[in-house]
């Protein structure tokens, strides 16, 4: 009789398994099509001759082109012709908060978490605090500052504000994270003769690197993803962006849909290349720093 209700009892978990692997494939499956739809969109755009926005019911355009993407690289159109030098300012904005967001936050966790000053915990607290207030309502305070010290249309003005915005959010990853680095070795190392200066770059940040890449993808993702900031701060053409440059496309009513959507395709490689990269170690560092806290 025992044997029987064991057997029923493992049927019933094996069929209680099966259920969640085809319901997790199955909600996996509508997260993708959901998640790939818009980009599939974007890309019938791109290749339409005519750069129609409607669906027609055509799943592949009937006469597909590179057009598109063949006058975004040469700049031979007028929507267009400035293309690649907003590129660069976006790459030039993005590389900077990343690494302005990673020293910072490295060094204001290390000094916190490391150095064994009191009341480390407000630190995480602070952090979350600064969220609770809406980044657009900051906007004036920070077109003000940028006003006094001459940086209105300076890429150094979208860094400083988006470094400000970002940096939150990296020192309470990297505060959490660096717990899980037991302080004997910085205790071992500071024996052996090493200075402070030899701690950080030499144990602290290797071991601190899927929280790095973590922290380094976000604020990476944030800069590139942002327009309000640049929108705002940078008011020539000069110094435009492409975020701030595809906003443009909609003020034209007969801006050429396949180019918008030709800049938007190439504007989403950079980061996605970034996080198939960084993907593991940023599961990693996520992971760690998230049990931890």
């Amino acid at each position: 009789m025992s044997a029987v209700f064991f057997e029923r009892r493992r049927r019933r978990a094996r069929l209680g398994r099966v259920a969640v692997e085809a319901g997790s494939l199955a909600l996996g499956a509508v997260l993708l099509v959901w998640t790939l739809l818009p980009l599939y969109n974007m890309l019938l755009i791109a290749l339409d001759p005519g750069g129609h926005n409607e669906f027609a019911g055509d799943l592949y355009p009937p006469h597909p082109t590179l057009a598109g993407f063949v006058a975004l690289w040469n700049e031979s159109a007028d929507d267009v012709d400035h293309i690649w030098r907003q590129f660069g300012n976006s790459l030039v904005i993005g590389f900077l908060v990343t690494a302005l967001t990673l020293v910072a936050g490295s060094l204001a966790s290390f000094a916190v978490g490391r150095m064994r000053l009191a009341r480390d915990w407000t630190l995480s607290g602070v952090a979350l605090l600064t969220y609770a207030i809406p980044s657009s309502t900051l906007i004036i305070p920070f077109m003000h500052v940028m006003h006094l010290y001459g940086l209105l249309d300076n890429l150094w003005a979208v860094v400083a504000a988006e470094v400000a915005l970002a940096l939150p959010y990296a020192i309470l990853v990297l505060h959490y994270y660096q717990r899980l680095i037991p302080r004997e070795l910085d205790e071992a190392a500071r024996i052996d003769g090493a200075s402070v200066v030899q701690v950080y770059r030499r144990i602290y940040l290797p071991l601190m690197a899927p929280a790095l890449a973590a922290v380094g993808t976000y604020a990476l993702l944030f800069a590139w993803n942002d327009y309000f900031y640049q929108y705002m701060l940078l008011m020539s053409e000069r110094h435009s962006t492409v975020a701030v440059a595809l906003e443009q496309f909609f003020d034209d009513d007969d801006a050429a849909w396949n180019l918008m959507m030709a800049i938007a395709l190439v504007y989403s490689l950079p980061p996605v290349a970034l996080f198939y990269a960084l993907r593991r170690f940023m599961a990693k560092g996520l992971a760690a720093g998230g049990v931890k806290g």
